[in-house]
């Protein structure tokens, strides 16, 4: 599988990466834990099993949003491909979890949820998709909130037809 291909896997599978939420009713624990990741964070990791370790950059953007949610944009760049994410995260009360929404330039959106344990909160998504030759991928992606000064996005992208796998990590700090 040529390269660019496999950029474009790994690009879609950061598309991923859950960080935002519908409208919730948040407690006041819950809404200080989530303001405490506001600011500027970057990260830097590598991209692994292609050819060759590929360096990997993300920014993201954390601010407080509207009716007890906190916003966030995000641009990872990789070779010469770049990705841009953005979403809101809150705490629905009802539920009694973080939920995560989001769209990227990819043109996904969706929601995933969050799970709070040891102070941590992590959010996972799994998804199929096809790559750009139409053979199906297994997308999986995962980011933690870690004690309210770290985060970190790992994810991984296997080619089923291949059964080769890419993975990265990135760890993010202010």
């Amino acid at each position: 599988m040529k390269m660019w291909s496999k950029i474009v896997a790994v690009l879609l599978a950061m598309q991923f990466i859950p960080l935002g939420a519908a409208a919730a009713q948040a407690g006041q624990a819950e809404l200080d834990l989530l303001t405490s990741y506001i600011g500027n964070w970057s990260g830097e990791g590598a991209l692994v099993g292609g050819d060759q370790p590929e360096p990997f950059r993300c920014r993201l953007a954390i601010a407080k949003g509207n009716l007890q949610k906190v916003n966030y944009t995000g641009r990872c760049t990789l070779v010469d491909a770049t990705l841009s994410i953005s979403g809101t995260i809150a705490y629905n009360d009802a539920e009694r979890r973080y939920e995560a929404a989001m769209s990227s330039n990819a043109g996904f959106t969706g929601i995933a949820i969050g799970q709070e344990s040891q102070g941590r909160i992590s959010f996972d998504l799994k998804e199929r998709q096809k790559d750009r030759g139409g053979s199906d991928v297994r997308i999986g992606s995962r980011i933690v909130l870690i004690d309210n000064n770290s985060i970190t996005v790992d994810f991984e992208v296997e080619f089923n037809d291949s059964g080769e796998v890419l993975t990265a990590s990135v760890p993010f700090s202010q």
